[in-house]
């Protein structure tokens, strides 16, 4: 009889043990539904290094190991969650610059706010009658088809004085380049400076660039690229190795591009017409073409961000009297949209749109365009609720 009972025990609490086990199961998401990963094509050194990208990008720094005396974040995750968008928490501040001829406040902690400081150290402040603007960190995902996109194509894009008469203009941003960045043969210049594509204004000539200034002004991370310490305005050793830095490059240069969801939905396909009709492919172009890229996978590829990296004027409201490069302080660069429906995972579950999160929804977001937008705006507003949705839906599905 007990060998009976012992062996019921035995059989119940297996049966526990198989339950608990299939309820505590969870599926592993779908690769539309995630931002990381690789692009396809790569070699498996190329896989190593994006690895240590990868390792890289989750440094955590500290005092010990060069964490500046002021900071934003101390590891590039602290901003970029999962490699998504930042949130209003992880906001950064930039002030200084009203025009083309340069920012008058480097002396006094230009372009970019320090708001967090080591013990024994002050956070910085905005110096008095400087002019700023807050940047929500963007995604990581899908740059390096962004960074080789020929200069040809982004200046054939263009149409400064609206020769089409659609009240879209959109021009490039015309910047001076630190030294350390080198243009490829095919790099377009003018009057010495080359063209932006990184940032949100399109301040930032390439991933390299973009990385060392997240270094050095993020982290108060020197380098071998930025080897002055932004807080005592000193050269000093360099505190990230030069390979590493490379490494991060190369991991932003080859994750892959988000993967669009529900594509043979109906509704979905509904407002991608609505979209184009209402013409905000005016600037959020549907498909760009790399040109030729050392990593090959990258090479003549067609993509689908939805942007054209170039700028444009966004009306009073979204003017901060604040710039960088040539940009005038109402010119914005189109974001990509691609991974817009995803940004909720990794700002907190909440929407947090435009260029420093005030929309809080993507209508939200569209309703706060202007300037060249207006028309498209406009439009939107005048669709039914029906086709609105339709709209939403789409966008969402990006």
């Amino acid at each position: 009889m007990k060998n009976k009972i012992s062996h019921i025990l035995i059989l119940v609490l297996l049966l526990i043990g198989l339950i608990s086990c299939e309820t505590s199961y969870v599926d592993i998401p779908a690769d539309d539904e995630l931002l990381d990963g690789t692009i396809d094509g790569l070699s498996s050194s190329q896989l190593s290094q994006f690895l240590r990208g990868d390792a890289a990008v989750n440094e955590v720094f500290t005092r010990e190991t060069g964490l500046g005396s002021t900071f934003v974040g101390t590891s590039c995750i602290n901003c970029h969650a999962g490699d998504g968008k930042g949130h209003l928490f992880t906001t950064l501040t930039r002030f200084g610059q009203v025009d083309e001829t340069g920012n008058k406040f480097l002396n006094q902690g230009g372009p970019q706010l320090q708001n967090r400081a080591l013990p024994g150290f002050l956070p910085e402040q905005i110096p008095v009658g400087a002019t700023f603007s807050k940047f929500t960190p963007p995604a990581f995902s899908g740059l390096g088809f962004l960074q080789n996109v020929s200069d040809t194509d982004l200046l054939a894009m263009q149409d400064p004085n609206d020769s089409d008469g659609d009240g879209i203009s959109g021009t490039v941003n015309w910047i001076i380049i630190p030294s350390y960045s080198i243009p490829s043969s095919t790099s377009i210049t003018k009057n010495g400076k080359h063209i932006g594509r990184f940032g949100k204004k399109a301040s930032a000539f390439d991933l390299l660039h973009q990385s060392v200034n997240a270094y050095n002004q993020d982290m108060g991370i020197t380098s071998f690229f930025s080897p002055i310490d932004h807080y005592s305005n000193l050269e000093i050793d360099s505190e990230v190795a030069t390979n590493k830095v490379n490494d991060v490059v190369f991991y932003l240069n080859v994750l892959k591009a988000p993967i669009q969801r529900n594509q043979n939905d109906n509704e979905v396909n509904k407002g991608k017409q609505l979209f184009k009709q209402i013409n905000c492919t005016g600037c959020h172009k549907s498909e760009l073409t790399t040109g030729y890229s050392p990593i090959s996978p990258l090479s003549f590829k067609t993509f689908s961000p939805y942007t054209d990296l170039l700028l444009h004027d966004m009306g009073a409201g979204l003017d901060d009297g604040y710039t960088e490069g040539s940009a005038k302080t109402f010119e914005w660069k189109t974001p990509a949209l691609w991974g817009i429906g995803l940004s909720e995972n990794s700002q907190g579950g909440n929407y947090f749109l435009m260029h420093d999160g005030r929309a809080r929804s993507i209508e939200e977001a569209i309703i706060m365009h202007g300037g060249e937008a207006i028309n498209s705006k406009n439009a939107f507003q005048n669709l039914s609720e029906t086709d609105k949705n339709a709209l939403l839906k789409f966008i969402k599905s990006l």
